[in-house]
């Protein structure tokens, strides 16, 4: 019989910890083997019961979740799944636990979640059971970032207001990620120069997150990083990311490449879904596109890889040993999608490489 995964559940509302219980007991993979109201009985609940993931609370006494996350990353590195309210500044710090960290997070359930626990239980079951298979590492692993401030002509000069000649992208970099990808993704975008094609990417990530995920990565890259308003003209110099809870798609209007977001419906149980804009990259960029399927659990991405290859795309995933869930570009891989397979370290010389070789494209990039 295979082991369960052991799980400890920390948080100062009893009826989280009863509601959260009962949902990851109703699996017959996990157990819990305990839970605990603040940090410091968490602290001696996991050297006690040494638990296999830890899912814990943002907000609680005696010592916040960030700071009692960023002693257990430094001391005892394990897998943690963040429980964060839907709130821009629950977004921050659960973006903050993150990069100290945490292998993904779930929203915190509320009173009234009775019609919708089905749904819940089986997001939260999936991400408890993907962190105890994801690769961990500790605090003092984790690079520091100094970034210099970024600041534009508008600071010296108003730009004038006579429009100029229209600039248009002929590359477009397409990036998908899920479990581990915020991290991922920023790793990438900060190695990326100014001057690089346009880059769009879908991240599994709910709305109320996404606008603070776009305006941290835009703090640490040197291109402009943001998320887009549908109708948005693609630029180079330029990414943009996916609002949570709708699809990201690349359309023409002539010359230029247009942002196209939708409302459909959830693909792979995911909106915005890597897959959908894997496929407009595929049918409206074909070959002067490249996409990269970066760490992640479950599937949605690798058939649009294999979409944008044979529409004559380049195509990279995520190697295993730096990715935090080897979920998403391992199905990748399975199916042939892949050109090639690359360390995430690589990843950005390697977009650079296949797509601006000869292309006189400045490359700021070192090796790894």
């Amino acid at each position: 019989m295979t082991q369960k995964i052991k799980t400890l559940i920390v948080d100062d509302s009893a009826l989280v910890r009863d509601v959260l219980t009962k949902v990851l007991s109703s699996d017959r993979g996990i157990e819990v083997v305990g839970t605990a109201p603040d940090p410091l009985i968490a602290r001696d609940k996991i050297k006690a019961l040494n638990p296999d993931v830890i899912t814990l609370d943002v907000e609680m006494p005696k010592m916040d979740g960030i700071s009692f996350l960023r002693n257990l990353m430094r001391l005892r590195p394990m897998p943690v799944v963040m429980i964060s309210s839907l709130t821009e500044a629950g977004a921050e710090v659960t973006l903050e636990a993150l990069d100290l960290g945490a292998v993904d997070f779930v929203t915190k359930p509320s009173v009234g979640i009775a019609d919708g626990l089905d749904e819940y239980a089986i997001d939260i079951i999936a991400k408890v059971k993907a962190a105890a298979g994801a690769k961990v590492r500790s605090l003092s692993e984790k690079k520091e970032i100094r970034v210099t401030p970024k600041f534009s002509a508008d600071a010296v000069l108003a730009p004038s207001k006579r429009s100029g000649r229209l600039k248009t992208t002929e590359k477009i970099i397409a990036i998908g990620a899920s479990t581990g990808g915020t991290e991922a993704i920023k790793e990438v975008m900060m190695a990326m120069p100014a001057d690089a094609p346009a880059v769009v990417i879908a991240q599994h990530i709910p709305a109320a997150f996404s606008a603070a995920f776009a305006k941290r990565v835009n703090g640490v890259s040197p291109m402009t990083v943001l998320e887009p308003q549908d109708g948005d003209q693609i630029l180079p110099g330029h990414a943009y990311i996916a609002p949570g809870d709708q699809h990201l798609m690349v359309t023409r209007s002539g010359a230029r490449y247009i942002c196209k977001l939708s409302d459909g419906p959830a693909v792979n149980r995911h909106r915005p879904s890597v897959d959908v804009l894997f496929r407009s990259v595929a049918q409206c960029v074909g070959v002067n596109a490249v996409g990269v399927i970066l760490t992640g659990m479950g599937n949605d991405g690798a058939a649009g890889l294999k979409e944008l290859l044979d529409a004559g795309a380049m195509t990279i995933a995520q190697d295993e040993p730096t990715s935090v869930v080897w979920g998403m570009p391992g199905e990748a891989v399975k199916l042939g999608a892949a050109q090639q397979v690359v360390g995430l370290p690589k990843v950005p010389e390697t977009i650079l490489t296949l797509l601006h070789k000869g292309h006189g494209l400045k490359r700021a990039i070192g090796s790894s």
